[in-house]
């Protein structure tokens, strides 16, 4: 089973990436119930060994393209973000003082930070896309104008995942012409 999470999780993030199309550097945003993914009510079985097997099959992803991965917390941390220093620094972004823990933070928080070289928590992003892996809530982290995103994968285990790609926001009314490949 967790190896079939981690493939899910792998491909899921693959597929995203190849529609957003995001530029080296640039921030990812994954929120995870893993009591979602094993068919449970959110916040209510938590899993350390399900949060790794999504993490080993998500970060590799995004770590051979460049991009940061800005891990959600759950509500009791107020979704909080973890995200390496590196990122935060680059992006002017304030920590806070908390360490996630798997029922204060939630269990894919918890294992980002535990494998990010100088991981910090901060309050929020603005990512150019994401993964919402059981109905954690990511649009708070998203750059302005979300458009939703449907992959082939459409579940991580239980749980139902909704992706979202960024794009500028369209200014200037009927006269105005628009970059083709903003959209």
């Amino acid at each position: 089973m967790l190896d079939q999470i981690k493939q899910q999780a792998a491909q899921a993030m693959k597929e995203l990436l190849e529609m957003a199309d995001p530029k080296q550097g640039e921030i990812v945003v994954v929120g995870c119930s893993s009591s979602e993914v094993l068919g449970k009510k959110i916040g209510t079985h938590s899993s350390m060994e399900l949060a790794e097997a999504i993490y080993q099959g998500i970060a590799p992803v995004l770590q051979e393209k460049g991009l940061f991965l800005a891990a959600q917390c759950c509500e009791h941390l107020n979704r909080c973000i973890v995200i390496e220093e590196e990122a935060a620094e680059k992006l002017g972004l304030e920590p806070v003082n908390v360490v996630p823990q798997m029922k204060a933070g939630g269990s894919f928080a918890t294992t980002a930070y535990a494998h990010f070289a100088h991981p910090v928590v901060v309050e929020e992003v603005r990512a150019v896309c994401g993964i919402d892996i059981g109905g954690t809530l990511i649009g708070m982290h998203l750059k302005r104008v979300a458009v939703p995103v449907r992959l082939s994968v459409r579940n991580i285990g239980e749980a139902p995942i909704i992706c979202a790609r960024t794009r500028p926001k369209f200014v200037g009314g009927e006269r105005a012409h628009y970059n083709q490949e903003l959209l």
